[in-house]
């Protein structure tokens, strides 16, 4: 997988990354790299023929692409994102009402995505060890920033999470576990 991240500026793979199935399909191979049809549905719960579906429209969009040096056989077809990230800005998507309309609903499925991670987790916390409860954490903070301060804060962020993000793992014995992690910066009011 690339170690990139890319800028989505078409809506139709816009809205071939933000359908749910695909977006948590992109989500399984983030975290357990190149994966087939088999590893995907057992992962995901989704049936087979879904998840072929889905990686064809994906790979249409040219978000994932197939690595055949993993394959046994002809038949066996491993997936991997084709870039690390994915990004986005409404803003990109003014000029025409039907992919600002695009841009629009990708952005709150990816909200909804983002707020479904933390609902699920409260929802099992409890189950968790005191370890686990102790570490997550929620926080939030009001700050008085120009467009400009506010976008070295989201690179400040972004390279902090890319640092941990890409980091070895070390091999010390200690169970980890994956940790999904996000921040909004907006302007807002009280």
């Amino acid at each position: 997988m690339a170690s990139d991240v890319t800028s989505v500026t078409d809506s139709k793979v816009l809205a071939a990354m933000s359908h749910p199935a695909r977006r948590r399909l992109l989500d399984v191979m983030h975290v357990q790299g190149p994966s087939t049809v088999t590893t995907l549905s057992k992962a995901t719960g989704l049936a087979i023929g879904s998840v072929s579906h889905h990686l064809r429209t994906l790979a249409g969009a040219g978000l994932v692409e197939e690595v055949s040096d993993l394959a046994r056989d002809r038949r066996e077809r491993w997936w991997q994102p084709r870039a690390s990230g994915l990004r986005w800005s409404t803003r990109d998507f003014q000029g025409d009402a039907s992919s600002a309309a695009i841009a629009e609903a990708a952005l709150s499925l990816n909200l909804e995505h983002h707020t479904s991670k933390v609902r699920a987790w409260r929802a099992r916390a409890d189950e968790a060890s005191a370890e686990w409860q102790d570490a997550a954490f929620s926080t939030d903070t009001w700050l008085r920033l120009s467009p400009a301060e506010l976008a070295a804060l989201s690179v400040e962020l972004n390279a902090l999470l890319e640092r941990w993000h890409s980091r070895a793992v070390p091999d010390d014995g200690i169970e980890r576990e994956h940790v999904f992690v996000f921040a909004h910066g907006i302007p807002g009011a009280p």
